[in-house]
């Protein structure tokens, strides 16, 4: 079906009182498992392509993104493609060009002010391409002359008051919190503040998000959606689904060069992966409702 809009996937899910599963794209065969996946599962997802992918293919967003949009346009459940955590003002500029419904601006390394300022000026930017806009803010640095800390630092957390104020002034649509969770873990033992979760959904009143979702369990997860995280980015559990079945492919055949074969066997993996995640998030709109 046509490429759907990133916003209204996440207004839907917001109003049933669910998540949307939004799942990083690396490689073509990630956007193929992404939506084999979802439509295994009969539900929408995102595919969402970082700064990060985006460095990987030489700099160049639009092929990567072409192909994802393509991917999208064919599937079965409504998908949208989302450029995720762009610390690059200059790439930002270039989404809507590459057929991004929408963007999350990183300048959660910044000090609280620079950060607001950066994020302020994104959206503004964003909202006047039609483009829905997430942004992230961690624990405030620069306090007691601290640097910043990075959001998905151990430790960190984001303060409701300060979430409220930030969301108020920048005018973003989303907004990403640190309760707990970690980028590219590749252990499940990450353990969400579903206290200062309920803090932050009570302030805020745009969608949250949590990043770094490969690093809590099931449990964790169902248990964030029905807390209220409206978008979960998950990214290391597909790498590992899919690099676990090439190392078992190439191990059975230590011969073999066609790139097909255990290429094939990761895209299951992650489709697999996709579809048992998805089940996963389903279960916190069942303990919401």
């Amino acid at each position: 079906m046509p490429l759907a809009a990133t916003g209204d996937l996440i207004a839907e899910a917001a109003a049933q009182h669910r998540a949307v599963a939004a799942f990083n794209v690396i490689t073509l065969e990630h956007a193929e498992a992404i939506a084999e996946g979802a439509e295994a599962a009969g539900s929408p997802v995102i595919l969402q392509i970082s700064e990060n992918a985006v460095a990987y293919h030489r700099g160049r967003p639009r092929p990567i993104a072409r192909a994802a949009a393509e991917v999208a346009d064919q599937a079965a459940v409504p998908v949208s493609l989302h450029l995720d955590h762009v610390q690059s003002t200059e790439l930002l500029h270039r989404a809507a060009d590459c057929g991004f419904s929408s963007a999350m601006f990183d300048a959660a390394r910044l000090p609280y002010t620079e950060n607001l300022t950066a994020t302020r000026a994104a959206v503004v930017w964003a909202h006047e391409r039609g483009l829905w806009l997430e942004a992230e803010l961690g624990q405030v640095g620069g306090k007691n002359g601290e640097p910043p800390l990075n959001a998905h630092a151990p430790g960190a957390r984001t303060d409701p008051e300060e979430a409220r104020s930030f969301v108020a002034a920048t005018g973003v649509d989303a907004l990403a919190v640190a309760v707990g969770t970690s980028h590219a873990m590749t252990s499940r033992d990450a353990v969400i503040d579903h206290e200062l979760l309920g803090g932050l959904r009570a302030a805020v009143p745009v969608p949250l998000v949590l990043h770094g979702s490969s690093g809590a369990s099931d449990e964790e997860l169902a248990r964030a959606v029905a807390g209220g995280i409206r978008k979960v980015n998950i990214g290391t559990a597909l790498n590992i689904a899919m690099t676990g079945a090439i190392r078992e492919r190439l191990a059975q055949d230590d011969r073999g060069v066609d790139p097909r074969r255990y290429l094939a066997d990761g895209r299951d993996a992650m489709a697999r992966t996709v579809t048992r995640l998805m089940a996963v998030l389903a279960q916190g709109r069942v303990h919401a409702a």
